[in-house]
């Protein structure tokens, strides 16, 4: 049997591949959509964009419109590299299922 592929945990976890996810098909996202998108409350998704941000697959960006807080995030190359490798990886484990 071949060697099982690493799944990269920091992009494993659901909420955290859903984010990447999302924030590789658009050049920016701000808190409250990736929120909508992803229906995880405040204090989830902040830890899962945290734990992102410490890996170096995301950056964000703070500042006020209209005096009101405003959080953007970008995913980074090494987001990318990360979320194409996982994917990789995944269909490597699956093999023939990935088919079906």
């Amino acid at each position: 049997m071949p060697d099982l592929p690493e799944l990269d945990p920091v992009v494993h976890g659901r909420l955290r591949l859903a984010l990447l996810s999302l924030l590789s098909g658009v050049e920016q996202a701000e808190f409250t959509w990736l929120r909508a998108k992803t229906q995880a409350t405040d204090g989830n998704l902040g830890a899962q964009l945290l734990k992102l941000e410490e890996a170096g697959y995301v950056t964000v960006k703070k500042k006020f419109v209209l005096r009101k807080p405003q959080t953007v995030y970008r995913i980074t190359e090494a987001g990318r590299r990360a979320l194409a490798e996982y994917v990789r990886a995944l269909k490597q484990l699956l093999g023939p299922a990935v088919d079906a």
